[in-house]
């Protein structure tokens, strides 16, 4: 009998769309069958299966992006239920509906759930989130790290530039070239290795110019929404910090 009710049970989706990135967007309904233990991708597949809408109407099958299912690729990213997260952990059971689902407007959209993340890797290269070896000679092995140092940088390093910190960010936007809580934190990750500092004031300049750390207006959004719980308010408050010792040393030319 519980049996034949979960067949019959059935999970509705409100999906909006966008046909290019120039066309305007707008809802279509779908209703797929309810399983036990789905999640917001399960949901998007059986859509993508059966391309009907509520109405019976054949559509085009939506477009989404995903890659590991395990919440560590970031790819799935999108608005699910007002609320930017990743669908692959997030599970049906757990969601009010009708499971309202849109791309994250923060980032240009291509095509229905499908955005282009083009402006958090301009600002991972803006701060140089790298370490620079060439490859061209054998460095033999690197310079230790304190354990108590490389536990919290570890934390910092879990970012799957997913944006769902620039999505919760009341100041990034397309009026402004605020890069963003995720670039920043990676700039204190990478100042802290043992290697990573010889570019340090490299980094902090790159902070400093517009679009940088001064952006930040400590909504901590980021923070509460980082779906893998990342220190970013953290890293900002000490970036401010070195940023204007740097300004300073510079000031007395030190």
């Amino acid at each position: 009998m519980a049996d034949t009710q979960t067949a019959q049970k059935t999970v509705k989706f409100i999906i909006t769309r966008q046909e290019s990135p120039d066309s305007q967007p707008y809802t279509e309904e779908f209703e797929v069958p309810y399983r036990p233990n789905m999640n917001v991708i399960s949901g998007l597949m059986e859509v993508q299966r059966n391309p009907k809408n509520s109405k019976g109407d054949k559509t085009t099958p939506v477009c989404w992006e995903s890659n590991c299912l395990e919440e560590v690729c970031g790819a799935c990213s999108m608005v699910i239920n007002g609320k930017p997260r990743q669908a692959c952990s997030a599970l049906i059971d757990k969601l009010e509906q009708p499971v309202r689902i849109a791309p994250m407007n923060t980032f240009p959209v291509m095509r229905d759930l499908v955005i282009d993340r083009g402006r958090m890797f301009n600002a991972l290269k803006k701060v140089k989130a790298w370490v620079p070896i060439d490859g061209t000679y054998d460095l033999g092995p690197g310079p230790r790290m304190a354990e108590s140092k490389r536990q919290w940088a570890y934390e910092l390093s879990k970012c799957m530039t997913c944006g769902v910190c620039l999505e919760a960010c009341p100041n990034v936007n397309d009026k402004n070239s605020f890069i963003g809580p995720s670039a920043i934190s990676q700039v204190r990750l990478f100042n802290a290795h043992p290697t990573g500092e010889m570019n340090k004031e490299e980094r902090l300049e790159a902070l400093m110019t517009d679009g940088g750390i001064e952006g930040c207006g400590n909504s901590q959004n980021c923070v509460r929404s980082c779906p893998k719980g990342i220190p970013l308010t953290t890293s900002i408050a000490a970036l401010n910090a070195d940023t204007t010792k740097h300004l300073f040393k510079k000031w007395l030319g030190v």
